[in-house]
């Protein structure tokens, strides 16, 4: 079994929890605009909005990677959209960090998101049989999600 490390190294274990979720098959860049929008949240209310963009109540803004992205309703709201598949397993990877944080004695209510991050995992080959006997390729992206949370104390 191959040894993970994260990439955030302050971490205390009296005060944090973390988790870690390698080779997840969703999109890495719609990964890294749900990361950037629940970045400094606190645990339940990141959550909540996750659960609203499952739902298709609430978008999340595409800052990055956002050309040819329609804008949603809402006062400002600039190019947008409602990552379901990377919000559901971004949901389930913050189940378990609340899970891991219980374990440890902390405080669910109190716990604020300080790292979350995703990264471009390996790309999975694959092949689209087409007319004549040909093949194209069509690859299945892979992406890595860690995050840390903090007990905010006082």
């Amino acid at each position: 079994m191959v040894k993970r490390n994260y990439s955030f190294q302050n971490f205390d274990p009296e005060r944090m929890a973390r988790a870690l979720a390698r080779d997840l098959r969703i999109s890495p860049k719609h990964s890294i605009e749900v990361c950037n929008a629940i970045r400094g949240m606190m645990l339940n209310d990141a959550i909540r909005y996750l659960e609203d963009v499952v739902a298709l109540k609430r978008p999340v803004p595409m800052r990055r990677f956002n050309d040819s992205q329609g804008h949603k309703r809402g006062k400002g709201f600039g190019p947008g959209r409602y990552p379901v598949k990377v919000s559901k397993a971004v949901l389930k990877l913050l189940h378990n960090v609340r899970n891991n944080a219980e374990q440890k004695g902390l405080d669910p209510d109190r716990l604020r998101i300080i790292h979350i991050k995703a990264d471009r995992g390996p790309v999975l080959p694959g092949y689209i049989p087409r007319a004549f006997g040909r093949a194209t390729q069509f690859n299945q992206q892979t992406t890595h999600l860690e995050v840390v949370v903090e007990e905010i104390r006082g």
